[in-house]
């Protein structure tokens, strides 16, 4: 009954304008724009009214399309046939659609008589955007069907079975601003096939399979994805004119070394991870399982600062490397810095040579987290005065104690390495610091007043198996502490001694051995709490929280029946 009411005001307006009547009752129709998406057409719909810009048939059966006479289509711009069968399009059908700005073709099977399909694309003049993702085109198959495409901004060949770039390829589409030819198989680019391309901006050629690039000379490109190939060297053309470049991505190749930028002035976002760059200093030797395949590595000039010209730099990702040392030397001119991550390396320890001695970095976010670090000297913090997030888990670094004062403060200050003597980290006196990670770092006690004079909002301490925390060891957070997380500790409440947080709102408990809250929680308005899998049998303080508390999580404690008076409040 329901599905007839609905269907009676598309009869009532069928009876009444047969001219406009979709060919599916399943169609949705408004004065310019019909949609008949995966309502199962096995043909191209001919009779749905004048004046019609808008037409969608993606997720249908349609395997053509042809027709002599197509009445109410000379309005059409946008034209979406995408995840369908389509495998013949005629110059009949395209030379009735003279306004055609975008055309879908994503997901069919576009590879079957491709030839007769491209000529009739030649009557495509004014089309702006074209889909031609995943129809197993070979290379050849997609420069035929582009080769009159005069009119191109857009194009998509994402997908396909293209293993080489043609030089001609482009030739006739000066015009194209961004171009998709990420997965496919290309091995080769051959020199030219871009030259034509003197307005392109966006270039995705990720999950290919590249080697190298050298002599790249997209000047005019703002943002290039090399990602997910086998890259073993990118290079840039030598020359004095400037790059426009601002987004590289060359995360998962084979890179052995920082590339080459020196004009990429305009740079503000590199993504450099999982690749195998062992050393980001000049003059490092290549790992000795390497060998140096291309004469262009050769000449390299090894005394050139790669990030020399990088000073417009903001987000680098270096995760995932090979690092084994933090070189400030290298980050010297990065005066715009602001995101740097060195995750998933490495890392044993930071250096500083007589150039960086003194040296501010403008970091405000740092990722180190799963590395070998064991220690932090003092001057490493004091050449971050503007960090504000810091994520060091899965290290091995232990908290110095503070006192309550600026005792330590010189630690390590006049090493340029870690000192053999070190033994501990200092967190304390670090005034912009805001969110710290100290997860999975074998911390088996943290210090008195280990953060004092650090306004921390956010503190990870979770995963340090049998951890200790004493009184006084959350000291100087007592009003700016907001998110704290003691999970999977396998502490018991001798352990766990909390002052009295007065800005706490959420707090994760679980995973330990706790049979009592923390006394000092009383004081804080807490809005989520999370005390799953510990040895809680009742809450006693939960009275406090009554106004407050907006989530908790309670599973997996041997909860006394007799003593649940805490779910009434």
């Amino acid at each position: 009954g329901c599905f007839l009411l609905w269907l009676l005001p598309s009869i009532l307006r069928a009876r009444a304008s047969p001219e406009t009547r979709p060919s599916s009752p399943l169609c949705q129709q408004s004065p310019t724009k019909v949609s008949c998406k995966g309502v199962g057409l096995q043909k191209f719909p001919k009779e749905l009214g004048q004046g019609i810009k808008y037409l969608e048939l993606s997720n249908n059966f349609i395997q053509n399309l042809s027709g002599s006479n197509m009445p109410g289509f000379g309005h059409l711009e946008y034209l979406d046939v995408c995840f369908n069968q389509l495998e013949a399009v005629s110059a009949t059908t395209l030379a009735q659609l003279p306004r055609l700005r975008s055309l879908l073709l994503g997901s069919n099977h576009l590879d079957r008589n491709y030839l007769a399909n491209g000529e009739a694309f030649h009557l495509l003049r004014n089309i702006e955007v074209l889909d031609l993702s995943v129809n197993n085109l070979e290379s050849h198959m997609a420069s035929w069907y582009i080769s009159n495409l005069t009119s191109l901004r857009v194009l998509d060949l994402s997908g396909n079975t293209m293993t080489k770039l043609l030089a001609g390829t482009f030739q006739n589409s000066p015009r194209l601003r961004q171009l998709d030819l990420s997965n496919n198989y290309i091995m080769e680019i051959q020199e030219g096939a871009f030259e034509a391309l003197e307005e392109l901006e966006v270039l995705n050629l990720a999950l290919n399979s590249l080697h190298c690039v050298s002599g790249f000379s997209l000047m005019q490109l703002r943002v290039l994805n090399l990602s997910h190939n086998a890259l073993e060297l990118f290079s840039s053309e030598e020359g004095a004119e400037p790059y426009l470049l601002r987004v590289l991505d060359l995360s998962h190749n084979r890179l052995l070394s920082f590339p080459e930028l020196p004009r990429a002035h305009d740079l503000t976002h590199l993504n450099l991870s999982n690749n195998l760059i062992a050393s980001l200093l000049p003059d490092s030797p290549h790992p000795r399982e390497f060998v140096l395949l291309y004469k262009e590595m050769q000449r390299f000039n090894k005394t050139v600062r790669p990030m020399a010209a990088l000073t417009h730099m903001v987000d680098l990702d270096l995760s995932n490397n090979r690092l084994e040392l933090f070189p400030f030397s290298f980050f010297h001119s990065l005066g715009s810095l602001h995101s740097l991550s060195l995750a998933r390396n490495c890392l044993q320890d930071v250096a500083r040579d007589s150039v960086s001695n003194g040296t501010e970095l403008s970091m405000r976010l740092l990722d180190l987290h799963s590395n070998a670090l064991r220690v932090l000297p003092r001057w490493f913090f004091d050449s971050l005065p503007h960090l504000e997030s810091m994520d060091l888990g899965s290290n091995s670094l232990q908290p110095c104690e503070s006192q309550g004062s600026d005792q330590g403060k010189d630690l390590g200050g006049d090493s340029h390495t870690s000192a053999p003597g070190d033994t501990c980290t200092p967190f304390y006196n670090m005034p912009r610091l805001k969110h710290l990670s100290l997860s999975k770092n074998n911390i088996s006690r943290l210090q008195p007043h280990a953060f004092n004079q650090t306004p921390l909002l956010s503190l990870d301490l979770s995963g340090n198996r049998d951890l200790s925390m004493p009184t006084g060891a959350l000291g100087g957070l007592e009003l700016s502490l907001q998110e704290l997380s003691l999970r999977d500790n396998q502490m018991d409440e001798g352990q766990a001694a909390l002052p009295c947080l007065g800005t706490l709102r959420v707090l994760d408990l679980s995973g330990n051995h706790l049979s009592l809250l923390p006394t000092g929680l009383s004081c804080s308005p807490l809005e989520s709490l999370d005390i799953r899998n510990n040895n809680l049998q009742t809450l006693g303080t939960v009275r406090s929280w009554s106004h407050s508390l907006r989530a908790v999580s309670v599973t997996g404690n041997p909860w006394n029946c007799c003593s649940l008076g805490w779910l009434d409040t």
